[in-house]
C-alpha cells in the first residue's frame, strides 16, 4: 500500500496524511495542504511506518526525524513545525529514507557548482521541529545551497545550469567528507551562470 503522503514547505512545515484521502480527485484539483503567507511546497515524499525523512536548507542546515514524530491530518489543515530556520533561509532538498537507503549518503549541491556527499550516519535522527546540524560549509565561494538528495555509488548525477550547461557524473567520483566542508567543484560555472537543478540516473 502507499501509506502516507509526507508535505514538506520551503518555511520547513510539514504535514502528513493518508494516501487515501487523494484516492477521488477532482480535475479543479483538492486541496492538500493549507500553506502561510509567503510559503509554498517544495516536496511530496511517500512514508511507510518505519519511513525518516531529511530535510536541507539553503543555509547548508539539515535535520533527519521519523515521521511517526509527526501526527497525520486532514487535508485542509496546516502543517508542523519540521524544522526551524534562520532568518532567509529556505528547505530546498527532501529525502524520504527507507531501509538499504539508510547506508547511502547524503548528495549537497551549491549554487557555485561545488559538491560532496556525506554517510547518512552522521546525521542522527532527531526530534522534528529543532535547527539541526550543519551538512555544509557556506561561504562566497560555494553560494548557497540548491539541491540535496539521498543517493547511492551506483546513481548518476545530471545537473543543469541557469545558462544551459550540463554535466553528467557518476555518485562515486564525488568526494565524500564530513558535513561542515564545502565540498569540491563537480561544475565549472562560467561567469553569471549557477547550478539550476538536477536529476539522478
Amino acid at each position: 500500500s502507499v501509506g502516507q503522503l509526507v508535505l514538506i514547505t520551503k518555511h520547513g512545515e510539514v504535514k502528513k496524511v493518508s494516501a487515501e484521502s487523494f484516492k477521488d480527485v477532482r480535475r479543479s484539483g483538492i486541496i492538500a495542504i493549507k500553506l502561510e503567507a509567503g510559503d509554498e511546497l517544495v516536496a511530496v515524499v511517500i512514508a511507510q511506518k518505519n519511513t525518516e525523512v531529511l530535510l536541507a536548507t539553503m543555509q547548508g542546515q539539515s535535520i533527519r526525524f521519523d515521521v511517526s514524530d509527526v501526527r497525520e491530518m486532514g487535508r485542509a489543515a496546516g502543517g508542523v513545525r519540521g524544522m526551524k530556520l534562520g532568518k532567509g533561509d529556505g528547505v530546498i532538498g527532501v529525502a524520504a529514507i527507507n531501509g538499504d537507503e539508510k547506508d547511502g549518503s547524503l548528495l549537497v549541491l551549491s549554487a557555485n557548482g561545488l559538491g560532496k556527499k556525506t554517510p547518512l550516519k552522521e546525521y542522527k535522527v532527531q526530534k522534528r521541529g529543532g535547527s539541526g546540524v550543519k551538512t555544509a560549509k557556506i561561504t562566497a565561494k560555494t553560494g548557497q545551497l540548491i539541491a540535496a538528495a539521498v543517493v547511492n555509488e551506483a546513481t548518476e548525477l545530471v545537473a543543469v545550469s541557469q545558462k544551459g550547461q550540463i554535466i553528467r557524473t557518476e555518485i562515486k567520483s564525488i568526494s565524500t567528507s564530513g558535513r561542515d566542508t564545502q565540498g569540491v567543484t563537480i561544475m565549472k560555472m562560467r561567469d553569471g551562470d549557477s547550478i539550476a537543478s538536477l536529476a539522478f540516473l
